[in-house]
């Protein structure tokens, strides 16, 4: 039986402000709160406490693709907690994660303090406008920040491509169609070719990993979207 309910454990990282959960075995849970790596007063982590804490939160199609791949990325959400990002992977041979905490609430770029060129930027009705920067350094919350600013003020249709899908934008002046790589579509590439044939005003691709999806993404700028 696992140490401890894993939903509490999500639950504890989000009112304590947390940014990530870490669960390997061998030690504590260990959590991310305001950039430095925290043990959490629990028992050391086995791993078979892991994987059946882990596999409580998804489906069987998911946990074949664990088994299959030793990797698993997928957005969660715990009603009346909140939303995460996860990663299931294995490190020496056992199952081990990492919990990225996602707010519920899109923020507005006025709430992340952003300069002014921010809105000037997704004015242009063409282009490419790359976010970059190291891990935790707020690419997918800028992001969000940009599409929403866009969704309160014009009447857009707006295609987002995540692995997985981190915010979720409730229609406002645009519409959107949030694609989950691995859910809603087999790759980035795969959706940046079909999404050219959805009438796409605006297309988001949350990340860029091998020379097709750029290549997509360049035919997909030079194009006006």
């Amino acid at each position: 039986m696992a140490a401890f309910d894993i939903k509490k454990l999500l639950q504890s990282v989000v009112t304590h402000g947390a940014s990530d959960l870490h669960l390997v075995s061998r030690t504590e849970p260990q959590i991310r709160l305001d950039g430095v790596l925290k043990a959490v007063n629990l028992p050391v982590l086995t791993g078979d406490d892991i994987e059946e804490m882990c596999y409580s939160l998804i489906t069987e199609k998911q946990k074949q693709q664990f088994e299959e791949n030793d990797e698993l990325d997928f957005a969660l959400l715990l009603p009346n907690i909140g939303r995460f990002r996860a990663n299931y992977y294995r490190t020496l041979g056992d199952t081990a994660a990492a919990f990225r905490t996602i707010p519920i609430d899109v923020p507005s770029l006025d709430d992340l303090g952003a300069p002014e060129v921010y809105k000037k930027l997704i004015k242009r009705e063409k282009g490419l406008i790359l976010v970059t920067g190291p891990t935790g350094s707020g690419k997918s919350t800028t992001l969000a920040a940009m599409l929403n600013e866009i969704n309160l003020h014009e009447q857009k249709h707006i295609v987002t491509v995540e692995d997985p899908v981190e915010f979720i934008h409730q229609n406002k002046k645009s519409v959107f169609s949030h694609r989950g790589v691995g859910e809603d579509t087999s790759s980035f590439a795969t959706a940046l070719k079909y999404a050219m044939r959805q009438d796409p005003d605006i297309i988001l691709i949350g990340e860029m990993r091998d020379k097709e999806t750029i290549e997509a993404a360049l035919t997909a700028a030079e194009t006006g979207h």
